[in-house]
């Protein structure tokens, strides 16, 4: 089927889980529920470079995985492990988006300005040298996805989808409803409006676009919009609903 990035690239949408426990095998479950992708929330799980190494093995080189800062040396840690979607948060302006990018990739004639580290062959991502063609595809293989989670980012939204190296962009909408003065309120109707034009945005520029509702409606509705990266559900939100959810015996 293609790894991820190929099938966003085509236009299909896809469906995945934002992971947050930090626990494996719940990662594993994730990982064989159907989901076409998997996403370690490393800005609020409680994740560190050694818990995102165990789920990485669990979940193969296709997972996303959201880095908790836009940090570059926090990029190279993740993609050395073989991952190749990186979801950064809060990234409000182009040139924000262009550091990312370069970070994201080894220099070379393609990308000049690439900043990647080079440690391939000690590393997971090349199999510890056994890809011995890693380094010359690695450029092609990895996938940016940067978060516009603010009114500031969507004021510079046509800027950060024309920035060289953006994959894509994710809009996070609760923390773009507190930017706009409408915490806790996704139902306000002007950040509805304005998820749904940047969502449009995105797609125009032929970047590809995500979102995050774990209402069905509302996800097929950000999928109708443009959206083709959709978080439809959350390991944390799924166990905790079940759990409460258990009829419990009566006296």
């Amino acid at each position: 089927m293609g790894s991820l990035k190929s099938r966003l690239v085509a236009g299909k949408v896809q469906s995945g889980i934002w992971l947050g426990l930090g626990n494996v095998a719940s990662a594993e479950i994730a990982a064989t529920s159907g989901f076409d992708w998997c996403l370690i929330d490393a800005e609020h799980g409680h994740y560190d470079i050694a818990t995102i190494a165990a789920q990485a093995r669990v979940l193969g080189n296709d997972a996303c995985v959201r880095i908790p800062h836009a940090e570059s040396w926090m990029i190279k840690q993740v993609l050395d492990l073989g991952l190749h979607t990186v979801v950064v948060p809060m990234v409000d302006t182009p040139e924000q988006a262009f550091d990312l990018a370069c970070a994201m990739r080894y220099p070379s004639q393609q990308f000049p300005s690439g900043t990647r580290g080079i440690g391939a062959s000690i590393v997971r991502a090349s199999g510890y040298d056994h890809d011995t063609d890693y380094m010359s595809q690695a450029n092609d293989r990895v996938c940016l996805m940067v978060q516009a989670e603010s009114a500031t980012a969507l004021d510079n939204l046509d800027a950060i989808c024309a920035t060289e190296g953006v994959d894509g962009v994710f809009i996070g909408p609760a923390d773009l409803a507190a930017s706009m003065g409408y915490l806790h309120d996704l139902d306000a109707a002007p950040v509805r409006a304005a998820i749904d034009n940047a969502l449009e945005r995105i797609a125009a520029s032929g970047k590809i676009a995500g979102c995050l509702s774990f209402d069905a409606q509302r996800a097929q509705h950000y999928v109708d919009k443009g959206a083709r990266m959709i978080a439809i559900a959350s390991d944390v939100a799924l166990l905790s609903g079940a759990m409460r959810s258990v009829p419990r015996p009566k006296a």
